[in-house]
């Protein structure tokens, strides 16, 4: 009898996800990434958005890990300790792009214009309440736990990262795609090390509001064609 029980909960497709919830998901992000950021570039935030819900919701649907983060104090705090961390990080990284990247000052420029395009109070909601969320929902609960489940943990961690940089690759942005790289390696390591996905869900959020929104890491006005630096006027309310 109680063989029988533990042969059914093995058995049950949220517990031990085949590969196509996987497969499908990662095909659809790659769509999605590449349809976000070559679109019209007004309707960049609705675009990002519709990303997010799609995936996110998938994740939901497909993977029971995905389902389980939820969010105390402890795993707050864990989650602004990973933000800053990350934050840190990024501003070292930011002055070596700008420096020796090349193109590299200006594709971190044009990565902030569009905090531009939208009311500030709007990017942050849609930020904390639908894209930061379903990412990690997504990268996390659905993609690296279908591949640490059949990789193991540390190849399939590294396997998630790639995959979440690799979609970034339809951007054209050098500098956009190390920096997801790094943010998702960064990640992955610590769902890898067993931090709770509640914990990424924050780190995700207040790096994401706080890097983008409240202290970039750099200067932020466009390099014109002609070279000279283009002082964008943020939206209404910002």
């Amino acid at each position: 009898m109680a063989d029988r029980a533990a042969a059914r909960l093995a058995a049950r497709p949220d517990d031990r996800p085949g590969p196509l919830p996987l497969i499908v998901g990662l095909g659809a992000a790659a769509a999605a990434f590449a349809a976000t950021f070559n679109g019209p570039r007004d309707r960049f935030w609705s675009r990002m958005t519709a990303t997010g819900l799609a995936l996110g919701s998938w994740a939901l649907l497909t993977s029971r890990p995905s389902r389980r983060f939820g969010i105390g104090p402890g795993r707050i705090l864990l989650g602004l300790l990973s933000a800053l961390g990350l934050y840190l990080t990024f501003a070292v990284g930011d002055r070596f792009a700008r420096r020796y990247v090349p193109g590299g000052d200006a594709e971190i420029r044009d990565i902030y214009t569009l905090r531009t395009l939208r009311p500030r109070p709007e990017i942050a909601a849609r930020l904390a309440f639908v894209i930061g969320p379903a990412e990690e929902i997504f990268w996390r609960g659905l993609v690296q736990e279908s591949l640490m489940r059949r990789f193991g943990r540390w190849p399939g961690a590294a396997l998630a990262a790639v995959c979440y940089g690799g979609v970034h690759v339809t951007t054209g942005n050098f500098t956009l795609f190390g920096a997801a790289g790094l943010a998702g390696a960064h990640w992955c390591a610590l769902y890898a090390a067993k931090v709770p996905l509640g914990a990424l869900v924050v780190s995700h959020v207040a790096w994401d509001i706080w890097i983008f929104l409240v202290q970039p890491t750099g200067e932020t006005d466009a390099i014109g064609p002609d070279g000279r630096v283009v002082h964008v006027r943020l939206g209404p309310a910002a």
